[in-house]
C-alpha cells in the first residue's frame, strides 16, 4: 500500500534561520521553496486563509535519507509553540502511494481520522510538478501524510 517515505516535515517558526540550519549547519542541499495557498491548501492544513512558506531540503551524498520539508505558517493565525522531549509531536511523515483515492477510502473504512479528502495541487512552476495530497491522523493524533505524484 505505502510505497516509500516521501519527505519529513517540521512546522518552524523562522524558515531563513531553519534552512541555515539544516543547510549550513547539518549539510543538507537545499532544494527550492514554494508557497501554499488558496482552498486547496486551506482544506488541506484544515485552517481558514492559510498561507505557509514551504522550503525542502535533501540528505546528505553520503546518506540515502527522504527530504526535509520544512513549513512556516505566515498567515495571521499562525500558532507559536514551545518544543518538549516528552510532548508526542511531529508535523507529519509523508508516505508515497500510488492510487490516494483508494487509500483514502481504505482509511475511511477504518475509521481513520482523516483531515480532508485527498487535494490536487499543481506546483509546477515552482519546480515540483502536480501531486494530489491529504493529512490523517494515527491513533496517538500524530499527523501523517500521503502524497500521489501525477504526470
Amino acid at each position: 500500500m505505502i510505497n516509500e517515505v516521501m519527505h519529513i516535515g517540521l512546522t518552524v517558526s523562522d524558515m531563513d534561520k531553519s534552512i541555515a540550519f539544516y543547510r549550513d549547519i547539518l549539510g543538507l542541499k537545499y532544494k527550492g521553496e514554494l508557497i501554499m495557498e488558496g482552498e486547496e491548501t486551506d482544506l488541506l492544513f484544515a485552517r481558514k486563509n492559510c498561507r505557509a512558506r514551504v522550503a525542502y531540503l535533501n540528505g546528505s551524498d553520503e546518506i540515502f535519507a527522504p527530504p526535509i520539508e520544512l513549513i512556516q505558517f505566515t498567515d495571521e493565525n499562525a500558532e507559536e509553540n514551545t518544543a518538549k522531549l516528552t510532548k508526542i509531536s511531529i508535523s507529519e511523515v509523508c508516505f508515497n502511494v500510488t492510487d490516494i483515492d483508494k487509500v483514502y477510502e481504505h482509511l475511511l473504512k477504518n475509521n481513520v481520522e482523516c483531515l480532508s479528502a485527498p487535494q490536487t495541487f499543481d506546483f509546477t512552476k515552482s519546480g515540483f510538478g502536480k501531486s494530489k495530497a491529504l493529512y490523517f491522523k494515527d491513533p496517538d493524533g500524530i499527523i501523517l501524510e500521503l502524497m500521489q505524484n501525477i504526470e
